[in-house]
């Protein structure tokens, strides 16, 4: 059986290409992803930049580095790199999820229901989207539609710890507070970790139910 390379091995041998040839694209973004994996986030950058300068399609580069620019804090360029990978791949699910999930970030709320419901409408099982469309819906005030979404999100994944802590929260809202414990004792279940301040929300209901 033969034994699988390390990481440190695949970029040596990234490396080694790109020696051979400066100009592959391919092993540029390979190249990205292990140092992404290593955590060295300044040259993966270097690299998913250069694998686009010499690639054609490479969206992924782009969504690569919009998730790196998410782990710095800078939601500007994660919207800007979103955006041209969904620009060169119109049907790519996931980068209008991630534009949802910065625009959400932003509070840029009808900016991020569009590119979320987007992301759905080509992949309806991105659960995350699910989770971040329904949310902004909620910060929307609408609360019969996220809660609508988060009930159809949990069908998909029914152990999803966040989402029923956000389903509780909603139902809280609408004063349907057993369907709100419900959900919550589920969450907790799942090893969610609830915020205390929405645990003392539910105590007096919880009293009144006994």
């Amino acid at each position: 059986m033969k034994k699988p390379q390390s990481i440190e091995e695949f970029i040596f041998k990234q490396k080694q290409v790109l020696l051979e040839n400066p100009g592959c694209a391919s092993a540029h973004y390979n190249l990205g992803v292990a140092l992404l994996h290593q955590g060295k986030l300044d040259e993966a950058i270097e690299a998913f930049e250069n694998s686009i300068e010499e690639g054609v399609r490479m969206f992924e580069a782009y969504v690569n580095l919009g998730y790196i620019y998410f782990k710095k804090g800078e939601m500007e360029n994660v919207i800007k790199a979103n955006l041209r990978a969904v620009e060169i791949e119109p049907r790519y699910a996931r980068g209008y999820a991630n534009l949802g999930f910065a625009y959400l970030q932003l509070g840029k709320t009808d900016k991020a229901i569009e590119a979320l419901e987007k992301a759905l409408e080509l992949n309806p099982k991105i659960v995350q989207a699910m989770c971040n469309l329904a949310n902004a819906y909620l910060q929307k005030g609408d609360i019969d539609k996220s809660i609508e979404i988060n009930e159809k999100m949990l069908e998909i994944a029914p152990d999803f710890a966040l989402g029923h802590n956000n389903l509780a929260y909603a139902y809280y809202l609408k004063k349907e507070y057993k369907k709100a414990i419900k959900h919550f004792d589920k969450a907790i279940q799942l090893g969610f970790n609830p915020h205390p301040d929405f645990e003392k929300l539910l105590e007096p209901h919880r009293q009144n139910d006994a």
